[in-house]
């Protein structure tokens, strides 16, 4: 990859690797940290990578910096986390989503918003998250179902 192929990669990427790690992350400086970590990650190593493979590349990089950050996050944290009350009623239809993702395992998480947000294939995913395809299958539904669930409890599904 070239510096040029490097510079088109920040252009067409930055946007969505900031968005599928923000919405891992509580905290717009730890999200904008992981991002510039990744594409710190992605020049020191633009040599062996092809501009093809880039965008999974960015996103393997990024999904494994999550996976360090969720590591050194307090259990508390994270257990507070998975166990919102929804005592605030949501305004709308988006915020309701974003309060229902905030219940997922990180893992969950990751694996809807690749795949719904991001639009990547069960292989692709398999490949950025180190996954087995059928793992990705059973975290995909599984975390659907949840989904489906707080939703139901916030009254925004049928």
């Amino acid at each position: 990859m070239t510096s040029e192929q490097y510079n088109l990669c920040v252009d067409l990427y930055a946007d969505r690797l900031y968005r599928f790690v923000r919405k891992n992350l509580q905290h717009q400086a730890d999200a904008e940290d992981v991002v510039q970590s990744a594409y710190e990650i992605l020049w020191r190593n633009h040599q062996q990578v092809a501009m093809e493979s880039s965008r999974s590349y960015l996103f393997r990089v990024a999904y494994r910096l999550l996976l360090k950050a969720w590591r050194r996050q307090p259990q508390a944290e994270l257990s507070d986390e998975m166990h919102l009350t929804y005592h605030e009623q949501p305004t709308g239809l988006k915020q309701a989503l974003d309060l229902a993702l905030q219940t997922l395992p990180p893992v969950q998480k990751s694996v809807v918003l690749l795949r719904d947000y991001e639009g990547y294939s069960y292989a692709e995913i398999a490949s950025i998250a180190g996954l087995s395809i059928a793992q990705v299958k059973v975290y995909l539904f599984r975390a659907r179902k949840k989904l489906k669930d707080v939703l139901v409890s916030l009254k925004y599904v049928v």
